[in-house]
């Protein structure tokens, strides 16, 4: 879909947490001795586990539905029924406008259908021609539409809200003037001062009423330009959003396909995703991040990567085998954050030992040594690197 520069970034997870790891694994020891010290080993009994690939999008929590709603017909507002802050359903009525002149436009539409009407059969009774048979029926067929019109103009003299949701601005008053051919005059005399006594008492203004859905809502979001290919309609996705506790879920709705800048100058796509369900605790405004779930993998089998070591080039693991140690060989595929997936010669319920750490020599403080590197003179395993498919310690790819 787009061609990237870059490598994309991935992030993994390990869904359900199915490996039982025993007391202290993955922890770095440390100690305040001068003299070198071996951490204990671990071990872990293998299982499989579902793997999740994602991709992160930042952005706004928004009204999923808003509405505008205005009068489609001109006239001098009777009625507004609704102050902002106010909760309405689709169908409500939020104002009214004089409908005399609508309501005697509709009579004047109904009569002059059934003269048509009459006409025509005048004209059946005299054995008129074709042709006035023939305009007889056309005037019919106006009149209806005429009267369709007019009968729906009576109609629209009362807004009704298009949507249910929070009303959030009131743009009109009773005794505005609304409508596309409105407008509020007044008369000059002579002199050309305006004369007070003939001026319209009416605005013109477009009558507009707004409301906000407050149960239903989206997320206005960006993701990367080197994510973007990845993300489709349809795609699940996490949401946290500032102030609720609770994750909530959504499906992607919409992948702009036009870059847009982001404030660090980088190129990124907008994504909108729809939160799934009604929701009480949103709010439109908040911030909220989305990780979206691009690539599952189910019954994937794992291990810690500390758990292989590579000899000769091949991979091996320490198993446990009736209380004793066995060194077995094993093939690994893809690399999964700090675990590597294990194809071949281990199963599900195995157990694998987990080496510890040897503890670093000298009288410098617990906090020096921590800043220098790990224990042994290790650097910090780049975890960015491996969500990628790149070498793991032990072989893994």
């Amino acid at each position: 879909m787009w061609k990237r520069l870059r490598g994309r970034r991935r992030a993994w997870l390990l869904i359900p947490l199915v490996l039982v790891v025993a007391a202290g694994s993955g922890v770095w020891l440390l100690t305040k001795d001068d003299s070198s010290a071996a951490a204990s080993s671990t071990t872990e009994t293998v299982s499989s586990q579902t793997i999740q690939q994602t991709v992160s999008a930042d952005g706004t929590i928004a009204a999923r539905r808003t509405a505008d709603d205005s009068f489609a017909v001109s006239g001098t507002v009777t009625r507004v029924a609704v102050d902002e802050g106010d909760t309405v359903k689709k169908g409500d009525v939020l104002a009214t406008v004089d409908r005399e002149a609508l309501v005697a436009t509709r009579t004047a539409a109904a009569s002059s259908l059934d003269a048509a009407i009459t006409q025509l059969d005048d004209d059946y009774d005299d054995d008129a021609s074709d042709v006035q048979i023939a305009a007889d029926k056309a005037n019919i067929v106006s009149a209806r539409a005429t009267l369709a019109d007019a009968r729906e103009a009576v109609d629209d003299a009362t807004l009704r809200a298009t949507v249910s949701g929070t009303v959030t601005d009131v743009g009109i008053k009773k005794g505005d003037s609304v409508g596309s051919s409105s407008s509020s005059s007044s008369s000059s005399s002579s002199t050309g001062m305006s004369d007070s006594s003939s001026s319209s008492s009416t605005t013109d203004t477009s009558g507009t009423i707004s409301i906000v859905s407050t149960s239903s809502f989206v997320v206005d979001a960006t993701v990367a330009a080197e994510d973007a290919d990845q993300l489709k309609k349809g795609l699940q996705a996490e949401i946290t959003a500032t102030g609720v506790d609770d994750t909530v879920y959504g499906t992607v709705s919409e992948v702009g396909l036009v870059a847009q800048t982001n404030d660090s100058g980088a190129a990124v796509f907008p994504v909108t995703i729809e939160v799934t369900g009604k929701q009480k605790d949103l709010y439109a405004g908040v911030s909220a991040t989305a990780s979206i779930v691009v690539k599952q993998v189910e019954d994937v089998l794992t291990v810690p990567s500390r758990a292989l070591t590579t000899e000769d080039g091949a991979t091996y693991v320490t198993k446990v085998v009736d209380g004793k140690e066995v060194k077995t060989a094993v093939e690994t595929g893809e690399a999964y954050g700090m675990s590597t997936e294990v194809t071949k010669g281990l199963e599900e319920g195995d157990t694998v030992v987990i080496p510890g750490f040897t503890m670093p020599t000298g009288s410098g403080s617990t906090g020096e040594q921590q800043q220098e590197g790990f224990p042994g003179g290790g650097q910090m395993p780049d975890v960015s690197q491996m969500g990628g498919g790149g070498q793991m310690p032990g072989g893994g790819q």
